[in-house]
């Protein structure tokens, strides 16, 4: 009897707009890796859990307002046919995926919670429109708010995109080298240091002499200095947390 493959990475994307996928997704090595069979990705359009026949998926906020918000009815139905237990029979991989909506109000998605993400079977991702999802969907189905960054965008599919990919880049086997992932920015809880190639000069501007000395050791301090004054200068609260934990008695 032959053994049973191993799942891929899964990520389930809810949306009004499954054309937009798989967008950037399709591309370079994220794209190349669902090619391969490292990770898998699908698409649920909202719209085909509208229960009337004009199709309609949303409604006027309560209490007044301008916009619109998305119906619990049928956002509901949406979610539902991923979010359930698995059953072989049918073919359901949800497992235990954590139910994510992209939202401006959510917490700010960060390398830490990128690199739990990765480490575990997928994601299930309710992308956002109109002003946002009936309040009474997120509480019920306990999902999970998610933010990429201080800003509003008309939808939640480019800020799923984003995630996606964030996570997919760290699954075994995606990226050349493993090397590359432990200097990038927040990885160290740092920003990356300046990155230069040939030709030496360009424009009037020189390679930083130390790159070109051999001198490995003078690299690595080099950088390392690059790291905290760009870190120190653009990101005071990265700067902050770092020098709280390398003045903490546990490290």
């Amino acid at each position: 009897m032959s053994a049973v493959p191993p799942i891929p990475w899964h990520a389930t994307v809810l949306t009004l707009y499954p054309d937009a996928f798989p967008g950037v997704l399709g591309a370079s090595i994220i794209g190349g890796a669902e090619k391969s069979g490292l990770w898998q990705l699908e698409t649920v359009d909202i719209r085909d859990f509208a229960v009337n026949r004009h199709r309609t998926v949303d409604g006027t906020p309560a209490g007044g307002g301008a916009g619109l918000v998305l119906k619990p009815d049928v956002s509901a139905k949406a979610i539902d046919s991923v979010v359930c237990p698995d059953d072989s029979s049918t073919g359901n991989i949800r497992d235990d995926r954590p139910l994510l909506y992209m939202t401006p109000r959510g917490r700010p998605l960060t390398q830490k919670r990128v690199r739990e993400l990765a480490a575990g079977p997928g994601l299930v991702c309710f992308c956002g429109r109109f002003e946002g999802l009936d309040e009474r969907v997120i509480e019920s189905r306990n999902m999970e708010e998610v933010s990429i960054g201080d800003f509003v965008l008309a939808g939640g599919e480019v800020a799923a995109q984003a995630m996606i990919e964030a996570c997919v880049r760290l699954l075994p086997g995606v990226l050349g080298s493993a090397d590359s992932l432990e200097e990038e920015s927040f990885e160290t809880g740092l920003l990356e240091y300046p990155l230069y190639t040939k030709p030496r000069e360009f424009e009037g501007r020189e390679i930083p002499a130390v790159l070109t000395s051999g001198d490995h050791g003078a690299v690595d301090r080099w950088r390392r200095a690059q790291m905290e004054e760009i870190t120190k200068a653009r990101r005071p609260d990265l700067w902050a947390a770092h020098l709280k934990r390398k003045n903490s008695p546990e490290t």
